[in-house]
């Protein structure tokens, strides 16, 4: 079993920036993915990005240019910073590794409010 250890998040004004962090620790062998998805109230849970081991990146078209996902495949952690924040952006964001078929973080919520 994989365990996701989230940090980051918090609330910040529009135009903003914040990063959020991922480790994941327990039953690891390699990991093929890794990225943050996220959910506002009475939405359904988005990818935001996700990068492979290979380093290929997938990004959510709300996001691209504005937030960046990277990754340290020692120390099986991924980053997103976000840049230019937006009051749409506000929602809990969660780490996941392997897809939606995979593990999932407790989440972490960011707030984007004035």
């Amino acid at each position: 079993q994989v365990q996701l250890e989230e940090s980051g998040g918090g609330l910040v004004q529009p135009g903003g920036s914040l990063s959020l962090s991922c480790e994941a620790s327990g039953s690891i062998v390699r990991i093929y993915i890794m990225g943050w998805y996220r959910q506002a109230p009475g939405n359904q849970r988005e990818l935001v990005a996700d990068m492979t081991r290979g380093g290929r990146t997938t990004y959510a078209d709300s996001v691209k240019g504005r937030f960046t996902i990277s990754r340290d495949i020692v120390k099986n952690t991924v980053y997103l910073q976000m840049n230019s924040l937006k009051p749409e952006d506000t929602a809990v964001y969660y780490c996941n590794v392997e897809g939606r078929s995979g593990s999932w973080g407790q989440g972490t919520q960011v707030t984007v409010s004035s």
